[in-house]
């Protein structure tokens, strides 16, 4: 049984193996007639990943509010940050989604990008929390401090994954250099551990839920330990719609913001909506913990997951928080 429940997971996010960037084109100040109303909406393509942190968005559309602030959004599908984030730089996005550090990155590298909402953060909660490293049920890895010479599967490399986790095995005692990771879609991650691959997972649900239903142990909470206040990702744009078009970020803030507020108002319906756009089954929606979804980036925990980047070296320089997030 547990098997089953981890297959049905990992055919949850099978659509992330589609390239399915879509061919919509960004506004550039197109117009379109407003139904009912007789009013005028702008159409806006936003990029985000079909992930249960992308569900407020996906709940603003459905609800309406980013009608009411006169755009017309279209969703675009993405496999992930590698997509995403030349998608805003070429044009092809207005906005998109993105966790931090994949933002940051892009900025370490010249390119001029912002966030302008917040995305998906820690719930601070390590009962609740929707991701951790996972080992076996015999596992002699007991703590993260354990983790120091072992295999750690990452869903990306330089990323937020083994930022956090380095940051946690140093600050239980271990040596964080000797970890060595493995990058593993979340997907395959079980099955990776289960074959010996790797010696810990780090998962998010819903797979972190199969992993536990199926004897795994959590030997920790990254994201919460890392910092209980930590934002994990938001929605971002470039320089250049930030300073050349103010009245649509503005616009595209206050409905993301509303949604993000009413996501956490509504968990029903956030697994619910999950629901329309992933293959996540009702009864693995119902089980998995979901990310605390919130209107403001806590500076602070922002500060400290770039300043670890840079630590850890997936950063060369310090992050200016001043142009990173929303002023």
């Amino acid at each position: 049984m547990m098997k089953r429940i981890a297959t049905a997971a990992a055919a949850a996010l099978t659509i992330l193996s589609l390239a399915a960037c879509g061919s919509g084109s960004p506004s550039g100040g197109s117009q379109t007639a407003a139904g009912g109303g007789g009013g005028q909406t702008q159409k806006i393509t936003v990029g985000v990943i079909p992930i249960v942190d992308t569900a407020p968005i996906w709940l603003g559309k459905s609800k309406g509010f980013f009608t009411e602030e006169g755009l017309d959004l279209d969703i675009q599908t993405a496999t992930g940050g590698s997509a995403i984030v030349p998608g805003v730089q070429s044009g092809s996005y207005d906005f998109a989604f993105s966790n931090l550090i994949s933002v940051m990155v892009a900025r370490d590298k010249g390119l001029d990008m912002r966030f302008v909402a917040d995305g998906a953060s820690s719930t601070g909660d390590p009962a609740k929390e929707f991701g951790a490293v996972l080992v076996k049920a015999d596992s002699p890895i007991k703590t993260a401090k354990d983790l120091a010479g072992k295999k750690v599967s990452v869903n990306n490399l330089a990323n937020i994954g083994d930022t956090t986790i380095k940051s946690v095995v140093e600050k239980a005692g271990g040596d964080p250099s000797t970890v060595q990771f493995v990058e593993v879609a979340f997907p395959d991650a079980q099955a990776a551990l289960e074959k010996g691959v790797v010696d810990a997972a780090w998962i998010l649900d819903p797979f972190r839920t199969a992993g536990v239903e199926a004897g795994d142990r959590v030997i920790s909470n990254n994201f919460v330990e890392f910092d209980p206040k930590l934002d994990i990702a938001g929605y971002f744009t470039s320089g250049d719609t930030v300073k050349n078009k103010p009245e649509l970020v503005g616009k595209f803030t206050r409905a993301m913001n509303k949604s993000l507020e009413y996501a956490q108002e509504h968990p029903q319906e956030v697994r619910d909506i999950v629901g329309t756009y992933t293959k996540i089954d009702a009864a693995t929606r119902a089980k998995m913990n979901l990310p605390l979804y919130r209107s403001a980036f806590d500076r602070a925990a922002v500060q400290k997951l770039g300043d670890a980047a840079q630590k850890y070296g997936t950063l060369s320089k310090p992050v200016n928080l001043d142009d990173l997030l929303p002023r």
